[in-house]
């Protein structure tokens, strides 16, 4: 939202009240307090009529500076607000004649004092941002309309980059760019997101996080381009700046302070397959998919059955369709008889026509009007209400039904839309419609995550959401929504999930191949590369199926030989799920995120990390080319073995069984011994790959059972031409392989020697 008109003028009928002036500073119980006039008070009578920021600074755990700036502090809150994990932080408050130091582990805001209110925020010795000059900086403001905001404007440095703020496909880095946090339904073409985080990290190696679950109005080097301005329609706004060595650090702060992600069942990370939306099935029609990819040796792990296993116009009664479906529970046992997990689509709206209606309804589990009607209207379902999930006894009856369905063979949910939510609605609690538009999809991820973290324990749940908020990468999956059949869609989709990598979610997938409209064969077949090489892979599209067999005979082909590829990687991209999990760094992350001091990896888009170890580059076009960089490293294709030097960009041309896949030779890649599913006992004839090129160097990895525990840790050596490879317990036969030799050890041997 902009408020000035150029440098030095503002737009007709704002008022701009600036914080000017750092009055004066004391400690509190929690931290610091600064009573900040909107003008310099030169005499004792300018006190008067004066209206008066108040800024509070606190520390909700280490490393994370909270920042509380308000107008008037009596404006109830009704919520909701941010669950938030806090916890007793490092802290102190050192006072100088020229400023006031509130520290929180090594992060630090140094409060100048005087006639200017400014604070800079540091890292150790190293400046990270700062607010406050002569012209911009935080400030209350009313519009031409009366409505007020609370602004802060924070410094961006030459060079500095914006990501993140959620799932985004509008260019990578943000810079330049107006966004909005309100989550809509707009497909991945346009500036509108499902998935809206209000957290920010920059290639200086910080982040700032918006405490504010309703609208908060970006402007990045947009307003003023030397700034990143974000605003709130209140009389308080809340943000804080979380430091770090690395961002990495900085997202293991930022995820301790709104969550940690789940690790996704082993299963999940398998080959999906669904009915697709629109098209016409029965289980016959089912069976026909499932065993024609295992009459092409296609290994499936997963089938979806989207919107219509349910009768149309009563979404959602969680009610196969009988005309379709006489006998739901014996097909779903068939299904796993053929070694398939189920998944189903759901959606919080309760069409009217629903058997739930009239239940919710008459129990009051559905939103209502400020007259007390049903909120409804025949936008998607007609007339449908939605859950009140504010409602405890409405989120208990939601979860009943979801449990029939887990009693009858169901394994997990596609928690679709949640993103259509009005404001003209009353809520169970009280909350406030407008807050509540962005955060309702964080309570509906997480009742259905609840139900089947309760009946498959931790480590065993797994959705395929939509939409989400910050804290929402604590349920997991999320994939990029509504994209279409285009190499340009393939790659906006990609800027998505990097930017929303930027934002703490660690787990992400999308519709191979688009949602809309049908691929070319050409595409089809290089989005299955790019879709095996995501952290989930699913096939769904809208109108047609998504079968490779549909496309061209090459596309089984390819399809079976980029499943084979990516179950064989379990071990290590399992290991780096549960470090994730552990960390909250995600597995499929931007080039930045490991690399933040090569500024040639500030932009890149089309590209990314998968672990620490491996870059992915796909191909998007038809032409097979492709333009990649590599960091500063030696490299070697798990494709074609090509080895490459970092530190330089490469140009090449791929068949469709190829693409940019490379992986840190000076490193240990643990490749399982089976390809046709991914939870499997990946120590089991593991095979731990090296090619360390340089003298003296360590390596290590580990590797993790599929019920998330530390299975093994495997460290090398390279000493001339020697390279030894230990494992800690050796509970199975192993192998390592190092520049074309393979030493086999037999259970129980924990050292092999390779002489080069």
């Amino acid at each position: 939202m902009k408020f000035l008109n150029g440098m030095w003028c503002v737009k007709d009928g704002v008022t701009i009240l600036k914080a000017k002036q750092t009055y004066e500073v004391f400690a509190t119980e929690n931290g610091v307090q600064i009573t900040v006039p909107t003008t310099v008070i030169r005499d004792r009578g300018q006190t008067l009529n004066l209206p008066v920021l108040t800024v509070e600074l606190f520390s909700p755990r280490n490393n994370v500076i909270g920042v509380r700036a308000s107008h008037f502090k009596g404006v109830v809150n009704h919520g909701p607000d941010h669950e938030l994990f806090c916890e007793k932080a490092d802290t102190s408050v050192t006072e100088t004649e020229t400023e006031v130091v509130f520290r929180s582990g090594d992060t630090t805001a140094h409060i100048k004092k005087g006639d200017q209110f400014s604070i800079s925020y540091y890292y150790k010795d190293r400046l990270l941002t700062s607010t406050g000059d002569n012209l911009t900086g935080m400030a209350y403001i009313k519009d031409a309309d009366k409505n007020i905001y609370m602004r802060e404007m924070l410094n961006l440095s030459v060079g500095e980059a914006v990501y993140g703020l959620g799932e985004r496909f509008t260019p990578f880095a943000k810079n330049g760019q107006t966004v909005e946090m309100w989550a809509e339904d707009g497909g991945t073409c346009t500036e509108i997101a499902y998935k809206n985080v209000p957290f920010y990290m920059t290639n200086r190696g910080y982040g700032v996080f918006v405490n504010y679950t309703g609208k908060v109005s970006y402007e990045i080097a947009s307003e003023v381009v030397s700034k990143i301005q974000f605003t709130v329609p209140e009389e308080q706004l809340e943000y804080h700046v979380i430091g770090g060595e690395t961002l990495h650090e900085v997202m293991e702060n930022y995820t301790a302070l709104t969550g940690k992600p789940a690790l996704p069942p082993a299963w999940s990370f398998g080959l999906w397959l669904t009915t697709s939306f629109t098209t016409s099935y029965d289980e016959d029609t089912v069976n026909q998919f499932v065993d024609g990819m295992a009459e092409r040796d296609i290994p499936l792990h997963v089938f979806h059955y989207d919107c219509f296993w349910m009768r149309e116009f009563r979404w959602c009664d969680f009610t196969f369709d009988e005309k379709m479906f006489p006998d739901p529970k014996a097909m779903l046992a068939r299904m796993k008889e053929k070694g398939l997990k189920i998944c189903v689509w759901i959606n919080p709206y309760i069409g009217q026509l629903s058997t739930m209606f009239q239940e919710g309804m008459d129990h009051g589990y559905l939103l209502k009007k400020a007259n007390g009607d049903v909120w409804q209207w025949d936008m998607w379902q007609a007339g449908m209400g939605l859950v009140d999930f504010t409602n405890p006894a409405a989120v208990k009856w939601y979860q009943d039904k979801l449990q029939e369905l887990i009693d009858m063979g169901v394994d997990c949910f596609k928690t679709d839309f949640g993103e259509r939510i009005p404001t003209d609605v009353v809520y169970y609690d009280g909350s406030d419609p407008e807050r509540m538009h962005n955060y309702y999809t964080h309570l509906y991820n997480k009742a259905v995550f609840e139900v089947l973290e309760k009946n498959f324990g931790k480590g065993g749940a797994a959705l395929f959401a939509r939409s989400g908020i910050a804290g929402g990468q604590q349920f997991p999956v999320h994939w990029g929504g509504d994209c279409s059949g285009t190499y340009e869609s393939m790659a906006e989709t990609l800027r998505g999930g990097l930017s929303l990598s930027m934002s703490g979610y660690s787990f992400w997938s999308h519709d191979i191949s688009g949602f809309e409209s049908t691929a070319t064969p050409d595409l089809y077949k290089r989005w299955c590369a790019f879709g095996l090489l995501s952290t989930h892979s699913r096939l769904h599209g809208s109108s047609s199926y998504r079968v490779p067999w549909n496309f061209d005979d090459e596309a089984s082909d390819v399809l079976r030989f980029f499943t084979k590829l990516k179950c064989s990687l379990m071990p290590y991209l399992f290991a780096v799920s549960c470090q994730a999990h552990q960390t909250g760094i995600p597995v499929m992350r931007s080039m930045v995120m490991d690399h933040q001091n090569d500024r040639a990896c500030d932009y890149l888009d089309c590209q990314y990390k998968m672990g620490d170890n491996i870059v992915v580059a796909p191909v998007f076009n038809d032409r097979g080319e492709v333009d990649f960089y590599l960091p500063q490293g030696s490299w070697k294709s798990l494709i074609d073995e090509e080895e490459l030097e970092g530190g330089r960009w490469y140009h090449r041309v791929y068949d469709y069984f190829g693409l940019g896949l490379f992986v840190n030779v000076n490193s240990i890649l643990p490749v399982g011994k089976v390809d046709d599913r991914p939870d499997y006992e990946y120590l089991d004839g593991i095979t731990y790959q090296l090619d360390p090129t340089e003298d003296g160097v360590k390596m290590s990895a580990q590797v993790y059972r599929v019920d998330g525990t530390l299975g093994e840790t495997v460290t090398a050596v390279r000493e001339g031409n020697r390279i030894t490879v230990s494992v800690e317990n050796a509970a199975y036969p192993w192998q390592a392989k190092a520049f074309g030799q393979t030493v086999t050890a037999d259970k129980g041997i924990k050292e092999v020697v390779i002489t080069l």
